[in-house]
């Protein structure tokens, strides 16, 4: 079989490892010199314990499995079952993450409820203020801005991989046929569309009522913290934001613990993550009202270092980089991905927003199943 993967990002490269795993030949088409899209710009978190049961969880747990697999066949993924810790800092957080702990699901999360001194041993640079922590043991992290770089190296010595840069697919020109800008036409079995927040174009045109939208963050990353920080770290704000943590003390929270204005006005929490090199990657706000700003701000940074700081119990080290991404959301977010076929042979997975780094392997691992490759 000849699959074309339309798309250089997590999603779509993930499409290729499942198409060339099974012995298929895979043409992967870029418009980009390399994929510049949330597939880079994003934490490289593969964050297990924040999502929504059944469905969502299921695939983000298979996706764990994968990505440990093949993080032991590419080293150069920087795979590291790293886990999380979200720290709490009085009564009404506790509950939400007392009531998290207590969930049919939680063994299958790893969540535990641990004390301040014990969240202090399983990661020693935390030592600022706080009364206690959630521990996931099933999240984990890999290095997101060479992750595909190393999975195609790792595809291309299949001999049954071509990655094409540089062309964007126009449209579709037949039964599993698409036409690049050069006038160029791929031809395959099996056309997937991995387009990621990339949704006008050729993906207007066949999908004019597609259910996704696009949502705007911002992010930073600073020079190297100079010792290890051993897991993720998230704050109490994540328990609004995920779904995994709705109780009645989420709503208690809600109801009695207003956030800080500046995390409320940008739709924030803290998440972050130590790269390879020490540096931290630190985000995020959340923008859904097109059109987006084109401004990265400073106030949503300065609260994040706050935040950051009191939990360490010391000053941050410089920021190096600041950016903003988009990512590509199913508007229907118990969803974890649109997946449709939009033609003969054609198919368009898009809108595992947030999710996507986590769930790629996964998502791939379906859609390869479904089109019986």
């Amino acid at each position: 079989m000849r699959v074309i993967v339309v798309g250089g990002g997590v999603v779509g490269t993930m499409h290729a490892w499942q198409a060339v795993e099974r012995g298929h030949e895979v043409v992967q088409i870029e418009r980009e010199a390399e994929a510049r899209g949330a597939s880079l710009r994003n934490f490289g978190q593969i964050w297990v314990s924040g999502r929504a049961g059944g469905e969502e969880l299921d695939t983000a747990l298979r996706a764990r499995e994968l990505w440990e697999r093949i993080g032991a066949e590419v080293p150069g993924l920087g795979f590291r079952a790293i886990g999380s810790l979200t720290p709490v800092r009085n009564a009404r957080e506790y509950a939400v993450a007392e009531a998290a702990a207590a969930r049919p699901d939680a063994a299958a999360r790893g969540y535990e409820l641990v004390t301040a001194a014990q969240a202090r041993e399983i990661n020693p640079a935390l030592r600022g203020t706080f009364e206690a922590a959630l521990w996931c043991e099933r999240d984990a992290a890999v290095e997101p801005r060479t992750a595909q770089l190393h999975l195609r190296e790792a595809l291309k010595a299949s001999g049954r991989y071509t990655f094409l840069p540089g062309r964007e697919v126009r449209e579709v020109v037949g039964n599993g046929a698409v036409r690049d800008d050069h006038g160029d036409v791929h031809r395959g079995d099996a056309v997937v569309l991995a387009t990621g927040a990339w949704l006008s174009g050729m993906v207007r045109e066949l999908v004019p009522d597609l259910p996704v939208r696009r949502v705007r963050l911002q992010m930073m990353q600073t020079a190297p913290l100079g010792e290890e920080l051993t897991t993720s770290i998230a704050d109490a704000d994540s328990f609004r934001y995920y779904p995994a943590y709705k109780s009645e003390a989420l709503d208690a929270l809600n109801a009695g613990q207003a956030q800080a204005p500046v995390a409320a006005a940008h739709k924030m929490q803290l998440l972050m993550v130590q790269r390879q090199d020490g540096g931290l990657t630190i985000g995020d706000t959340h923008e859904y009202e097109h059109p987006f700003a084109f401004d990265t701000l400073e106030d949503p940074y300065e609260y994040l270092t706050e935040v950051v700081e009191s939990f360490l119990g010391r000053p941050l080290p410089k920021i190096r980089h600041r950016w903003a991404g988009v990512y590509a959301q199913c508007t229907d977010t118990t969803r974890v991905v649109h997946r449709q076929q939009v033609a003969d042979g054609v198919w368009l997975v898009t809108g595992p927003g947030g999710r996507g780094m986590t769930c790629s392997p996964a998502i791939a691992e379906t859609t390869a199943n479904e089109l019986g490759w």
